[in-house]
């Protein structure tokens, strides 16, 4: 075999071993650990329920932590967002918009809905 034939089969073997390696992406080997990938704001049912209508913007950042997004374009509307991607590759999310009137709390909506304390008490 001549330098040169023995040079190109290494520069195709190269070739093959690349794309079989790159085909091999999508393949979940067992020894490879996964994290669970959490983002954004953590929102529990239980900081929502303490959210009234008149709080103040502060007492608001109190209870649920800063806004993940602050859109300059609507001052008075706060949202928070959190994602899980999980090892699988499923992402699952939660959604909260507080919506402000003269700097205090007017509306919510997105994921979570406020319970009553007469409602928490009667489940």
């Amino acid at each position: 075999m001549s330098r040169f034939s023995i040079r190109l089969s290494l520069v195709l073997l190269s070739v093959v071993f690349m794309l079989a390696v790159s085909g091999c992406s999508n393949l979940e080997f067992p020894w490879v650990y996964r994290l669970k990938i959490d983002q954004g704001n953590i929102i529990t049912q239980e900081m929502v329920n303490q959210l009234k209508p008149g709080m103040t913007r502060d007492q608001v950042k109190f209870v649920m932590g800063s806004p993940l997004i602050l859109d300059p374009f609507h001052d008075n509307r706060w949202d928070y967002v959190y994602t899980v991607l999980d090892p699988k590759g499923k992402r699952t999310g939660q959604k909260l918009t507080i919506l402000f009137n003269n700097d205090t709390l007017s509306g919510l909506s997105g994921d979570f809905i406020p319970q009553s304390a007469e409602t928490t008490k009667t489940n």
